[in-house]
């Protein structure tokens, strides 16, 4: 089992960045491929990103592509989620997860792991 903790949400006005990152402990992460899910008040929680444990492949929801970019240095046993160009609609609490399998995938259930959140709120 891997241990996750989320940082670096916070308050962000449309339009600005902010950096979250995903530090695993544990285990290592290396061979995993690794995810961001996000809940907003009363919705369900839903895909953001998806990295592969090489970075050889990502995947993007509709809502953040181009907009979001996942990353991963497992020296560091971390995952990043960089987000530009903040909308009202990304305010959530976003999870860090594991899977144990292969490909970026995209579903809740393919995640064992979680974190317990950091809250991104976009407001001006």
């Amino acid at each position: 089992q891997v241990q996750l903790a989320e940082s670096g949400g916070g308050l962000a006005r449309p339009g600005a960045s902010l950096t979250l990152s995903c530090a695993a402990s544990g285990r290592s992460i290396d061979p995993f491929t690794m995810g961001w899910f996000r809940q907003a008040p009363g919705k369900d929680r839903e895909f953001v990103a998806a990295i592969t444990w090489n970075s050889d492949s990502t995947n993007y929801a509709d809502s953040v592509k181009g907009r979001f970019t996942i990353s991963r240095d497992n020296a560091k046993n971390s995952v990043y989620l960089q987000m530009n160009s903040l909308r009202f609609e990304d305010t959530a609490v976003y999870f860090c997860a594991r899977s144990p399998w292969g490909g970026a995938r995209g579903g809740i259930v393919d995640y064992d792991d979680w974190g317990q959140g950091t809250q991104v709120t976009v407001s001006s």
